[in-house]
């Protein structure tokens, strides 16, 4: 994360992550508005293309092929990126409601969501039936099936209810992969049977009579039954029905149809079509709240009713930006007008294609390649994107400024300004007053003064026959979420107290938020707050107080009072490693090379969402199993990296140690990222304890060498265990949930060599 380049002034939120709103953050991207944020909140970090999903299914394509990179593409757009679920709306704060987090206040407010098959419209299908969106569902649905026919010997029966053009398409891209799959095993494709259901007399009831008839001729040399005017009616285990009283037994049953809206948009008090959908003016502005836009398959739009197709969300792309940027710069909005006919091409599971375009007829493999040459080149726009400094560094066109009331006017002059160093640039009173006021921390009886009751300084107890454990972390943000900041921040400083085996007491916090408008401070530090809070109270740590103050980057910080057995009894020292013990580790090391790469737009969403979740992880059950069985020295892994905390632990201790290079616990990507030479700034300092290790010229050539170095935040912690307690310490901490908890390597006695650490590669 990087110090804003003007003053938040409007806050634009961007609910999904579908074909329009990532046109919105290329366009954003190109031409940033000066004083305006954009957010995007997302379930899914890799978004995918509607348009190559066939060709993924069929295997044609990789999975990275068919997806867009959302996290990736907002870091680009010098958008704030939040994954969650958006789950209700409250109009009159201007708030997002959300599942996990608290809630996220907009200015203005687009939602590009798609559409939902509405299972729970036939009795069954909810249970029972596969719904091909969310896609991300379908997608570990169609992988676990993908497994289970590669297994199963005999007849295999799917059905795909739906026989539009995504119903048939998918049926033979399904069909097509699953018999290579079949072949590739040496066993006979006819295995398979496949069926597919149409509440309609014909097939692709949008296209034209020569596309449906080609698409019907494929189907019937492929051998799929094609069940006319047969609309589901009930859905059981293994089996379908429909209304004229057909039944069939599938083992599996793909729901391809009945779209509808989201079930909280029913609640937003926006006015909805019959099927749920957001209605929507010309301009993609609501017709109910001229603060919120609606684009894609979400939206019906009321003066142009148009089919669900992803053409049109992406065609929406383009107006959708101009007229939110329009909006906030309080100016006329702009009509979309969809085109009257557009072209579809649509992919028989082998690469031959049909293309359908109002009266309009053609095949084959040629129509294919033009659909695949089309799709990698709309793909390219956003995953092939140009460097950082290149994007979202260079000065935004236009002149047009964001218009403000007096008060916001004066506030942006004085966020702008030179700030007063006298008062250490303490945040106003009142700003942070409101943003705590929704912070419940929680109350211990040894807290006698404390934020409830705030006073000069807080009052703890420290109770009879305890003693004092006392630390402090400070770090800036690395991240654009405040609130998964605060999250981690809490965790990180929380770690040193777990890792001498003390209970966490009490915490006072020292923030830094850059200036603007009164109210973007107080959202920053709410969200802020509210994260770091989650996490001190779920470790029983009551916050007593802290400062907080303007500067040019987010930042956040703890000083944590613990409390231990005043006789030391059952302190997790670093100097306590016994030759013979072994290492463990709780958690993968690479966060800093994951970073670094992620600020230069070189990491995959997915490998940063999985470093977040593993920095999210508390290392107190950890500390607690570790003591359960015995740890002689434990410390948690953080900016000195690996190698550092261990030559702390074994100079502490007078011995050496071995690391098992294959057995290091790895984030996915740090090993890619790396290698490719993208490295935390703090490495360079951490590399020069390559003096600890003893003839590392044979291991440098190994993949994980370059991780002892990388600095952590909120790592897991580094103990050494009895080599006879080891393995069910190891089974007992996956058990709590660190499923990557492993032994890294051993104690061993100390010898003549300076260099305390032996490598094993």
């Amino acid at each position: 994360m990087h110090a804003a380049k003007s003053t938040v002034l409007r806050d634009i939120v961007l609910v999904g992550g579908g074909h329009s709103h990532v046109v919105v953050l290329r366009r954003f991207a190109m031409q940033p508005l000066p004083g305006v944020r954009l957010t995007v909140i997302c379930t899914d970090t890799h978004t995918p293309y509607s348009g190559m999903l066939p060709g993924y299914i069929a295997g044609h394509y990789a999975y990275d092929e068919v997806h867009i990179d959302l996290r990736r593409l907002a870091a680009f757009a010098g958008a704030r990126y939040f994954r969650e679920q958006v789950v209700g709306l409250d109009r009159e704060q201007r708030r997002l409601l959300c599942a996990q987090r608290p809630p996220v206040a907009y200015d203005r407010l687009s939602i590009n969501i798609g559409s939902m098959p509405a299972v729970s419209q036939v009795e069954g299908a909810a249970e029972h039936a596969i719904a091909v969106k969310p896609i991300r569902r379908f997608n570990e649905r169609w992988l676990a099936l993908l497994e289970r026919v590669r297994r199963h010997h005999g007849a295999t029966t799917i059905a795909v209810v739906g026989a539009g053009a995504g119903g048939v398409e998918l049926i033979l891209a399904m069909q097509y992969r699953l018999r290579h799959e079949l072949q590739l095993l040496g066993r006979k494709p006819d295995e398979l049977r496949f069926h597919l259901f149409s509440a309609e007399r014909e097939i692709l009831p949008t296209h034209n009579a020569r596309v449906r008839r080609a698409f019907e001729q494929v189907l019937v040399k492929r051998a799929v039954v094609i069940h006319r005017n047969a609309k589901v009616s009930a859905v059981a285990s293994g089996q379908l029905c429909t209304a004229g009283g057909e039944t069939l037994a599938a083992d599996e049953i793909v729901w391809v149809t009945q779209a509808g809206g989201a079930d909280w948009l029913r609640d937003t008090g926006l006015a909805l079509d019959d099927s749920g959908f957001v209605q929507v003016r010309d301009s993609l502005q609501t017709v109910s709240d001229p603060l919120i836009f609606a684009a894609g398959d979400c939206a019906a739009m009321v003066e142009w009713p148009l089919e669900k197709a992803g053409v049109f969300a992406v065609r929406q792309g383009r107006p959708l930006a101009d007229n939110l940027r329009r909006s906030v710069l309080e100016q006329p909005l702009r009509p979309y007008r969809p085109q009257a006919r557009w072209l579809a091409l649509i992919s028989t599971g082998d690469r031959y294609a049909i293309a359908s375009r109002g009266a309009l007829h053609a095949a084959g493999a040629w129509v294919w390649r033009w659909k695949d040459w089309i799709d990698r080149r709309f793909m390219a726009r956003f995953n092939e994107l140009p460097a950082k400094d290149m994007a979202i560094d260079k000065p935004p066109r236009g002149g047009s400024a964001v218009p403000l009331d007096q008060a916001e006017s004066a506030q942006a002059i004085s966020a702008i300004a030179m700030r007063c160093g006298g008062c250490g640039a303490k945040v106003g009173a009142t700003v942070l007053s409101r943003a705590l006021a929704a912070v419940q921390p929680i109350e211990r009886d040894d807290v006698l003064i404390g934020l409830r009751a705030p006073d000069d300084a807080a009052v703890v107890r420290v109770p009879a026959g305890k003693a004092m454990v006392h630390s402090v972390d400070f770090f800036r943000a690395f991240i654009d979420d405040p609130w998964q900041f605060g999250r981690i921040a809490a965790n990180h400083a929380l770690g040193d107290i777990f890792a001498m085996g003390a209970e966490a007491q009490s915490a006072t916090a020292i923030a830094t938020v850059p200036p603007g408008l009164e109210s973007k401070l107080e959202e920053t530090l709410f969200q802020m707050m509210s994260g770091a809070v989650e996490v001190l109270n779920e470790a029983g740590c009551a916050l007593v107080g802290g400062h907080s103050g303007e500067g040019s980057e987010l930042a956040l910080g703890f000083a944590i009072n613990g409390l231990i057995d005043e006789g030391l009894a059952g302190v997790m020292c670093k100097g306590g490693m016994r030759p013979g013990d072994q290492l463990i580790l709780g958690k993968p090391i690479g966060t800093g090379t994951l970073f670094a790469a992620h600020a230069r737009l070189r990491a995959r969403g997915r490998w940063i969402d999985d470093a977040l979740a593993s920095m999210e992880q508390s290392n107190r059950l950890a500390a607690s199993c570790l003591r359960r069985f015995g740890a002689t020295a434990c410390t948690d892994l953080t900016g000195f990296g690996l190698l550092g905390h261990l030559v702390e632990m074994t100079r502490a201790s007078g011995v050496d140690a071995e690391i098992d290079l294959a057995a290091l616990p790895v984030l996915e990507g740090a090993a890619e990222t790396s290698a490719a030479g993208i490295l935390s700034s703090l490495q360079p300092a951490n590399v020069r304890l390559r003096r600890a290790l003893r003839d590392p010229e044979q291991a440098r050539s190994h993949p994980n060498y370059a991780l002892l170095f990388d600095p952590q935040t909120a790592g897991g912690l580094l103990a050494s265990v009895p080599a006879e307690k080891a393995t069910a310490c190891i089974a007992a901490l996956r058990s709590l949930g660190y499923a990557r908890a492993v032994c890294i390597g051993r104690v061993l006695a100390a010898a003549d060599e300076l260099a305390p650490i032996r490598l094993k590669s």
